[in-house]
């Protein structure tokens, strides 16, 4: 993961000593062509996969007096962050006592007038940042983009709802470079509300210069579900050679290209390139279902177990792939899943089946999450955030109450997400968090665009290859 320190730290180098001061409408449906998965599939716990540890290096001085680590074969000198690299990274995602401490903690400290210098800046810049109102914290979440446009957009049955509720990979850049210009600044709810030792909540503190927004970034569906095969979209996620996060897509032959076609390796690129639109490191939340496996990879027992109401999209990939191996999958996934969180990204539960939370049973959500927890739960680490299919909500109260959010707190879950196109909806409260997001896609650009002036030019942003009318709701 070095390579990718470096990368960021050259772009933040270049720039960063000159750090600048620091009523509801209703998403009815996150996906109307996408029905819940109630499939009876037999359960197994999925195998944790230890974590590889690297050796330890031995820490040694260099001639200035910097602590710097041993150089091994495969790490080059100039893959090593100099502590002033470490730390001006750390400024440029506003943690400045991070920063402060690791320049004063080095021997040559005293000495070094570059350290003092840059520490004497960063105590400048924090000075001036201000505790952004939490409440005032917006939400914003994409589904699967749109790679190739004229597969997606060809007339089949799901290419309406691919309409509404996608987005084009050029509306997205178009979107980030729009917020990023604007001052917008990625955060994490774990930063916004921090849980206690019992279970309570408590209110946390974002920090930033002025002219400085923050705002929470997610994605739904990140499965590459098998519907999807053939229709435009990156295939799964991959971890390349340098350690980064990058997509497979399947050509029209067969053949396999490897890029940035979706969210998680286009943030990763930007953020390399504009490391100020970080918080402390923070990414995105991806919100998994289980059925058809995860990131693209097929890791539920049911593909192993193959029950007799297996679904036909299982039966037909399973036959095109006898040699398929579940612990292969799962440990496939797994590597990508830790890749992405040592860079920033959190996980969610989207409920294993794709389930419609205000409808379904407390029977049927406590079935659904002991799947999701066999399944999912140990290729990600766990998760303690839940972001409701369909665009429901537990309740349509003020507050959470009830035997669902009883279960669902009991079983580990202390941040809750719905849809919302307001501005911004966030609770705090004494046993969890609760953000409303608001849906960047075709429906929401055509039919509100004024909904979305606090981010960007709707106009400036909607694909012309997109078809027009988007089909309404409904």
């Amino acid at each position: 993961m070095k390579k990718k320190t470096v990368c960021v730290l050259t772009v933040i180098l270049c720039a960063s000593l000159g750090l600048s001061g620091c009523s509801l409408f209703p998403f009815e449906q996150d996906l109307p062509f996408h029905k819940s998965e109630t499939e009876n599939t037999d359960v197994e716990s999925a195998g944790n996969t230890p974590l590889e540890t690297e050796e330890e290096q031995n820490a040694e001085t260099d001639e200035d007096g910097n602590d710097t680590q041993e150089i091994t074969d495969e790490q080059s000198e100039e893959e090593v962050a100099s502590p002033l690299e470490q730390a001006s990274l750390m400024a440029a995602q506003y943690d400045y006592d991070e920063a402060i401490e690791l320049l004063k903690s080095q021997p040559a400290y005293d000495s070094n007038t570059d350290m003092q210098n840059a520490v004497s800046e960063y105590e400048n810049t924090k000075a001036a940042c201000t505790e952004y109102p939490l409440e005032q914290i917006t939400h914003v979440f994409f589904h699967t983009l749109i790679k190739d446009t004229s597969k997606a957009f060809d007339g089949d049955t799901d290419s309406d709802g691919y309409n509404q509720y996608m987005t084009t990979i050029d509306e997205f850049n178009k979107i980030i470079q729009s917020m990023y210009d604007k001052g917008y600044v990625m955060v994490s709810p774990h930063d916004m509300a921090t849980v206690n030792e019992d279970g309570t909540m408590s209110r946390g503190s974002i920090m930033l210069p002025p002219g400085k927004i923050p705002f929470v970034l997610s994605q739904d569906d990140v499965s590459y579900y098998h519907y999807m095969d053939g229709d435009g979209f990156a295939s799964k996620l991959v971890v390349d050679d340098e350690g980064k996060i990058r997509n497979e897509y399947i050509e029209d032959d067969g053949s396999v290209s490897v890029g940035d076609y979706d969210m998680v390796p286009l943030i990763d690129r930007f953020v390399e390139e504009h490391p100020d639109f970080s918080y402390r490191g923070a990414k995105g939340i991806v919100a998994l279902t289980g059925y058809n496996g995860i990131l693209g990879y097929r890791t539920d027992i049911s593909y192993e177990t193959r029950p007799a109401d297996l679904d036909d999209n299982k039966v037909e990939w399973l036959d095109a792939h006898p040699d398929f191996s579940l612990d292969k999958e799962r440990e496939e996934a797994k590597k990508v899943a830790d890749a992405m969180k040592e860079d920033g990204w959190l996980f969610a539960s989207h409920t294993w089946g794709h389930q419609n939370i205000g409808q379904i049973s407390l029977e049927q959500l406590q079935a659904d999450t002991q799947k999701f927890k066999d399944n999912v739960d140990p290729l990600i680490g766990g998760t303690d955030i839940i972001i409701f299919a369909f665009g429901t909500d537990l309740t349509t109260q003020e507050d959470y109450s009830g035997d669902k959010f009883e279960y669902l707190k009991s079983v580990g879950y202390n941040y809750y997400c719905n849809v919302d196109s307001s501005k911004y909806f966030v609770q705090i409260r004494d046993r969890y968090f609760r953000q409303g997001r608001r849906n960047l896609d075709g429906y929401r650009m055509y039919y509100n665009p004024d909904l979305l002036e606090d981010l960007f030019n709707a106009k400036d942003v909607f694909d012309p290859s997109r078809p027009t009318p988007v089909p309404p709701m409904g």
